[in-house]
């Protein structure tokens, strides 16, 4: 049923000229989820980015190498860092495929996705989270982070300070911790996924 779904949003989308579908694969093993999405993708010219639940660079090389996905939508913070995230952006340069970061865990995950979308060739664009609403978004934190990477119009400036260019203010951290427990989310092989 997601598939009827993203491709009748897909004939929304192409009608109304955005850049996309955000494509989220869910759950399964790598290869079935693949075949399916190799289906959908011959049936809709719509643009499709993968990837922003994947936890492993191998879990985007299907939708590489099979050109199932337009953009990668790799989170640098859940795919493995900057070591893995460069293995995944060198292999979708090599099939023309851009990359476009999941940006959603404030501003240290911007700041690594900053540094990593100005050392990569194929750096399309970055999602950026500023609501006034949440608690934890870069509008509400800078209580936190006395220095952090702000949107400058349209662009993130890459920072010239060492590091990632963030600084914490520790004195904040004092409360105690409020622990949150995300939703635990297995595979059908009994894995356990991100939520």
């Amino acid at each position: 049923m997601a598939e009827l779904k993203t491709l009748k949003l897909g004939g929304v989308v192409m009608f109304k000229n955005i850049n996309g579908l955000e494509y989220l694969v869910g759950n399964g093993e790598i290869n079935e989820i693949s075949k399916r999405d190799e289906s959908l993708r011959k049936l809709t010219p719509q643009p499709l980015a993968i990837g922003e639940e994947f936890a492993s660079k191998w879990q985007f090389l299907p939708y590489i190498e099979r050109g199932i996905t337009n953009y990668a939508r790799l989170d640098i913070c859940n795919v493995g860092g900057f070591t893995e995230a460069m293995k995944v952006a060198g292999w979708a340069e090599a099939h023309y495929i851009d990359v476009m970061p999941h940006n959603p865990l404030g501003p240290i995950c911007t700041a690594a996705s900053v540094h990593f979308g100005a050392s990569i060739p194929n750096f399309s664009w970055l999602e950026a989270r500023i609501t006034p609403s949440e608690p934890n978004s870069a509008k509400n934190s800078e209580n936190i982070y006395k220095e952090q990477i702000k949107l400058e119009g349209a662009w993130y400036p890459v920072p010239d300070t060492p590091g990632l260019g963030i600084e914490v203010n520790e004195n904040a951290l004092q409360e105690p911790f409020k622990y949150w427990n995300p939703p635990a989310l297995r595979r059908r092989d009994g894995s356990w996924t991100n939520w």
